[in-house]
């Protein structure tokens, strides 16, 4: 009976998340007005988020409660090894792994796109910068910058590579950047918007350090920010 009531809570939340009505970055109901609405016990509620942590969808930081995650892209196939992204240390790993791939695919990108891929890079960024108060949009279009740079890379297993990590790559949503300051996470994201115009000057100027220093320093920089939301 337990586990019935534990796959319909995590179905139900999993659903809200998947259609957005629960928004990436959002925090969900408080198990208290979970186990109000459902019915249920405080342990149903607490084995459904777990479940569905375990997906990738909800991320439960003590003190502060539970928060929608970017839901995988529909249809992306798991690459060879993959694994899901669920605590923080496995975010800051990603990090370190994406520091090492996305630096040689920024170079390459330099040395190799066409006027096609750069104004891809180019609207992926305009993208980025409209989506300040839009949470969802902003991590869609983030993706879209990175994975751009690694289809101007001219190599299609950067690509491959990063369609295969999917959306959740995307460290967190901005407006989680730090807690409970508005400004202060306006200010991450202007930094955000920042870097990733460095990258792409350095891209259209066919500077390959230029571009694989600015790509290693602005993945460092996310992991600082995702280190300090965690204080």
């Amino acid at each position: 009976m337990s586990r019935n009531l534990t796959a319909d809570l995590a179905a139900d939340l999993r659903t809200r998340i998947v259609d957005g009505v629960i928004q990436p970055g959002e925090k969900l109901p408080s198990e208290n007005t979970l186990i109000g609405e459902f019915g249920v016990s405080r342990t149903v509620v607490r084995s459904a988020l777990t479940r569905l942590q375990a997906e990738g969808l909800v991320e439960t930081e003590r003190g502060r409660g539970s928060f929608a995650l970017t839901p995988p892209a529909e249809g992306t196939p798991a690459g060879p090894g993959s694994r899901p992204v669920v605590t923080m240390e496995d975010r800051l790993h990603l990090l370190e792994f994406r520091m090492g791939v996305e630096a040689e695919a920024a170079a390459l990108a330099a040395r190799n796109h066409t006027d096609r891929q750069l104004r891809a890079v180019d609207k992926a960024l305009e993208e980025f910068t409209a989506s300040a108060d839009h949470p969802a949009h902003a991590m869609k279009s983030d993706y879209e910058f990175h994975r751009a740079i690694a289809a101007a890379s001219g190599n299609p297993f950067y690509s491959d590579c990063l369609t295969a990590l999917g959306q959740t790559m995307i460290a967190m949503p901005r407006t989680r950047l730090m807690t409970g300051v508005e400004h202060y996470a306006r200010d991450n994201f202007d930094q955000v918007v920042h870097e990733h115009r460095s990258i792409l000057a350095a891209i259209a100027d066919r500077d390959e350090a230029s571009a694989a220093a600015a790509m290693r320093s602005h993945l460092a920089n996310s992991r600082r920010r995702l280190r300090a939301s965690r204080q």
